[in-house]
């Protein structure tokens, strides 16, 4: 990042500490105490701590004691980048299916400066796999992807590398590069290839239109890759084809998956032109403009401003915003449509760009603006591969504070539900479930509202296979009458069952949705039967958990957007 005092007058203080400082989460995978911020930033605790609580207040980062953690909600600022790429939206799908027939990972990467980052992976979950993670950034000299589009580098862009090179020989700038590489490295300080053989190796790509990784990142890492280009012939992405040398040596991977890979590259290229000749017909065809949701920024940061005083900095929750005006469709803005997609003042928006354009997350194209690769390094590495227990986990316990009684969430596998989250309170009676714990999904809640989802010969089949077993008195057994409870529940939208898993437990639950609508898992709040009736169960606690899952999703659909979330 550009230090704050080369930047120019117009540029916004509050907006570069506020990158900053969130540069310094994601360098750290996603978490350091209030203490280690003042001291990695240089800023001032007082400054640090307006920041954090700015950022806090936008669902970017959660307090919690001294620490300070990236919340899933920042991945909306990777999102506007990946969707005005457009690259993922379109070859994504192709390339999971493609990892799916070869077995083995496959990468789509773009250039960032000197560098690559990552703007899709499919990998195969292995003993042995990938760690990379979209939006992590390599240096050039150690990838494949880096030597194919080094050969279209100018001399500008080559004197570029060989400074950083010389600034840089360890590659601290690359977090996600390990410290050694290639099978002959020589010690945790190794400074990967000197120019001759880069040079060589980007000849060698352009000559030949594909290149290999023998080894660079890593020992044991092989990958094969070849450009992806544009209508216009310039290259898009590149796709890899990555695996270990328990598998392939480089050069078997070349002999096995060349032509697959040059087959499937040739198709996406179609792909994208097609793409290209839809967007420019859009383009012709009026229409009215998409309504945007940071429309109306002013009035929500202005009463922000009002309740928190100094503690909320006006200038960063709105520069932050600036970058959410790009996305799918708005991939080149003028200041104007930023400015109207924003809410803000044109000047105000001018600010902000020149900023983000001082620090490299805008590039400025005639009148347009666009985003660069730079805005995934806002958290979008770390917080990609975040599984949905730990999503769920903060709202799950902000749950569990406001009813006073233990929630989970919990995933259904095959007759039983799995809890895979839980947040218990402390009492002297309470509800003693650990994660990992499995119980008969016709006899809890949980399960419940996750078989009331299925297809309806899909719920038949499951009722079909199993015999329910009567766990206590009230549980219910006969398969019509397990049927029509679950109709009903998926009419109702919630379950409750009452001690029928146990005697005197009872729970009620509510379906937690990804961004398709389809059910993923669940959450629930149980409680000895003493605590609540059931009336009161669905006036008091339903409303909080409708509330808790409602969180749960939004940052579900924020974190899914381009990114797989596991489930557990």
């Amino acid at each position: 990042m550009p230090p704050i005092e080369n930047a120019p007058p117009e540029a916004v203080a509050p907006l570069t500490r506020g990158l900053m400082l969130l540069r310094r989460l994601t360098d750290a995978d996603g978490v350091l105490s209030l203490s280690e911020l003042e001291r990695t930033t240089g800023l001032a605790r007082s400054t640090v701590d307006r920041i954090t609580g700015t950022l806090a207040r936008m669902g970017y980062v959660r307090l919690d004691g001294r620490d300070v953690f990236l919340a899933p909600r920042l991945m909306e600022l990777g999102n506007a980048y990946l969707g005005a790429l457009g690259i993922p939206g379109v070859l994504g799908g192709p390339a999971d299916a493609l990892a799916d027939e070869l077995d083995e990972s496959v990468s789509l990467a773009v250039a960032d400066g000197d560098g690559i980052r990552f703007v899709h992976q499919a990998t195969r979950r292995r003993a042995m796999s990938l760690s990379f993670r979209i939006g992590d950034p390599l240096p050039a000299e150690r990838t494949a992807p880096g030597a194919l589009f080094a050969a279209d580098w100018t001399a500008a862009e080559w004197e570029h590398w060989r400074a950083r090179r010389a600034a840089d020989p360890h590659d601290t700038g690359f977090p996600a590069a390990p410290a050694d590489t290639g099978p002959h490295h020589d010690g945790p300080h190794h400074e990967g290839p000197d120019e001759a053989e880069f040079a060589a190796r980007v000849a060698r790509a352009a000559e030949r239109g594909w290149a290999l990784d023998d080894q660079f990142i890593e020992p044991g890492l092989v990958a094969l890759a070849l450009p992806v280009r544009d209508a216009d012939g310039a290259v898009a992405c590149v796709a890899s084809v990555v695996s270990h040398t328990s598998r392939h040596s480089a050069d078997s991977l070349r002999e096995a998956l060349l032509p697959r890979l040059r087959a499937a590259t040739t198709a996406w290229e179609e792909l994208l032109a097609r793409e290209a000749r839809e967007t420019r017909e859009r383009r012709r065809t009026p229409e009215a403009p998409p309504t945007h949701p940071a429309v109306g920024l002013a009035d929500w940061t202005h009463a922000s401003k009002q309740e928190l005083g100094r503690g909320f900095v006006e200038s960063l929750a709105r520069g932050l915003t600036v970058l959410t005006a790009f996305g799918e469709g708005r991939a080149a803005l003028p200041l104007s449509a930023v400015a109207e997609a924003t809410g803000l003042a044109r000047a105000t928006a001018r600010r902000a760009l020149i900023t983000l354009e001082h620090l490299g997350y805008v590039t400025v194209e005639g009148r347009l603006f666009r985003l660069t690769p730079r805005v995934l390094a806002l958290g979008f590495p770390c917080l990609s591969r975040l599984p949905l227990p730990q999503i769920a986990a903060p709202h799950l316990a902000e749950l569990s504070r406001r009813v006073h009684d233990s929630a989970s969430l919990a995933v259904l596998a095959g007759h039983d539900v799995r809890y895979t989250a839980r947040v218990a309170t402390r009492r002297i009676m309470s509800v003693h479930i650990t994660v990992g714990t499995r119980f008969p999904a016709h006899a809890t809640s949980l399960g419940r509202v996750m078989l009331a989802d299925l297809p309806p010969e899909s719920r038949a089949a499951w009722l079909a296979d199993i015999e329910p077993r009567a766990l206590t008195p009230h549980t219910v057994t006969s398969g019509p009458e397990l049927a029509a409870v679950l109709e009903r529940v998926r009419e109702q939208g919630y379950a409750l069952v009452d001690e029928e898993l146990e005697q005197g437990l009872r729970s009620i639950a509510a379906p937690v949705r990804d961004r398709t609508g389809a059910v993923v898992a669940a959450v629930n709040v149980a409680m000895h039967s003493s605590r609540r009736t059931v009336e009161e169960c669905v006036g008091e606690v339903l409303p909080e958990l409708r509330a808790a899952v409602a969180r749960i999703e939004d940052d579900l659909r924020t974190a899914g957007r381009f990114a797989r979330v596991p489930e557990v």
